[in-house]
């Protein structure tokens, strides 16, 4: 766990939506462990395997059907919604600004007809701005790239202004969380996880020059939403991220966790770009999307380092070493691999 002091949640009815994936499991799971009274609402077709086990009362419904969300939001006090649709790589963006906005504007009209205490938001690092030639970004830092954000980081942006306005025109007590790329186990569906768990089986054998991303491990980003429920003011944005980390340094870590050869050889940028271009032109072709496009390979080179000072001053968030998560994954990535 996160800190040296864990946030007391044990008089806490908490509702998760989302507790199917990486963020929302793990929130679920420090919920159940603080002895909050935890509640999810799951689609039927959801995946629970980051849950099962755990003591929670679960509802099935459709999560964007105000009626279906109003009662399961009944006699609830705390709200951590975490669905998002992350594919940065469709050609079509309907499907993001369906879920990540229209999805979220019907939840948040049923919450302001509930009597919530917080509606903790799961926000994105990406809704930052970007330090130029490196410079550090904080939450009070003009965005600045919207011109190129494309359509993934644009539904996120989107989102959070329509989270924020509900907390300044209707009264949802909506705290912002703007959490980096995360790591850690049991991550059942690595997406940012992919090239961790490559390079922990031994199968990534390049990494790219010159990028970085800020990271943080997974328990820490629940931790940090726990603390945002209980400790964060409303209508404010808290960067939940614990530091700037290259891509070489990412892969290092979790091949030297596991004794995995490291990655020999590093390609630059433009190779990547190259890629992403021909992928792209593939998927046209096709008429499939392909998780390599040119979006998501200016995603990952478009990045700065950012400040998690508020989190720490306000929400009393002290992240532990985002290594130390990384190592577990790919330690746990290896042994899932071995009992297949």
């Amino acid at each position: 766990m996160a800190g040296d002091n864990d946030v007391a949640v044990s008089g806490q009815r908490a509702l998760v939506l989302g507790a199917s994936g990486n963020v929302g499991a793990c929130v679920t799971r420090h919920l159940v462990a603080g002895g909050a009274d935890v509640r999810v609402l799951l689609r039927k077709s959801s995946s629970t395997k980051g849950i099962d086990g755990l003591a929670v009362e679960r509802c099935y419904g459709d999560p964007f059907d105000t009626a279906t969300v109003a009662a399961a939001m009944a006699d609830r006090d705390v709200v951590y919604y975490c669905i998002v649709d992350t594919r940065a790589e469709l050609r079509d963006p309907a499907p993001l600004f369906a879920t990540n906005v229209e999805g979220l504007r019907r939840v948040l009209d049923a919450a302001a007809e509930a009597n919530l205490r917080r509606f903790v938001f799961l926000s994105t690092i990406g809704t930052i701005a970007v330090g130029e030639n490196g410079a550090t970004v904080d939450e009070d830092t003009p965005f600045n790239w919207a011109d190129r954000a494309g359509n993934y980081i644009a539904s996120r942006r989107a989102a959070e202004e329509l989270a924020l306005s509900y907390a300044a025109g209707r009264g949802v007590p909506v705290v912002v969380c703007n959490v980096s790329n995360p790591y850690g186990p049991p991550d059942w569906q690595p997406r940012q996880g992919m090239f961790v768990q490559l390079a922990a089986l031994g199968k990534l054998p390049f990494y790219v020059r010159g990028v970085g991303s800020e990271v943080v491990g997974i328990d820490d980003a629940a931790d940090g939403m726990l603390r945002a429920a209980e400790r964060g003011r409303v209508g404010e944005r808290y960067i939940i991220s614990e530091r700037f980390m290259t891509h070489r340094e990412l892969l290092n870590t979790a091949a030297d966790a596991v004794g995995a050869r490291r990655p020999r050889f590093g390609i630059p940028m433009a190779v990547v770009r190259g890629v992403a271009a021909v992928s792209e032109l593939v998927g046209s072709l096709l008429r499939k999307d392909i998780p390599m496009s040119r979006q998501s390979a200016f995603l990952l080179e478009f990045t700065s380092p950012a400040s998690h000072a508020k989190a720490t001053r306000e929400l009393g968030w002290q992240p532990a070493p985002t290594e130390h998560a990384i190592a577990r994954a790919a330690e746990n990535y290896v042994e899932r691999a071995k009992s297949a």
